[in-house]
């Protein structure tokens, strides 16, 4: 799923704080379209969004990365980057119409620059 930089960071609102080693992600809002312009039905939107390997960090819990025996070399990452992670990993939800997961500090896999291009296999 290929998802603009601007749909993944969302709007001001209240959000849940995030606590000992969890971490609020933000995650993308899938294209209305296919790349060949086909409108993509809601059903198929909901399954690219609930299965989208894209975050971005939002809030982090206080005790995310200070196991120094877990993370000798320090946060795997920080608030405001963008992060990838296993598919249908962390708790789901919704807040005013956008979807967010709480992870596990040990759940983020990678960051990415640009999450453009970015697909589940």
């Amino acid at each position: 799923m290929t998802a603009k930089v601007e749909k993944i960071r969302p709007e001001p609102t209240t959000l849940p704080d995030p606590k000992g080693f969890k971490i609020l992600v933000a995650m993308p809002e899938p294209e209305d379209e296919t790349k060949g312009g086909i409108i993509k039905p809601d059903s198929v939107k909901d399954i690219e969004r609930s299965s989208s390997v894209v975050g971005y960090v939002i809030k982090m819990g206080s005790l995310c990365y200070r196991d120094k025996e877990r993370f000798p070399l320090g946060p795997w990452c920080t608030e405001g980057e963008l992060i990838l992670l296993g598919a249908f990993k962390g708790t789901r939800l919704k807040i005013h119409g956008k979807e967010f997961r709480i992870i596990n500090d040990d759940q983020v896999l990678a960051t990415v620059e640009d999450p453009r291009g970015y697909e589940r296999m």
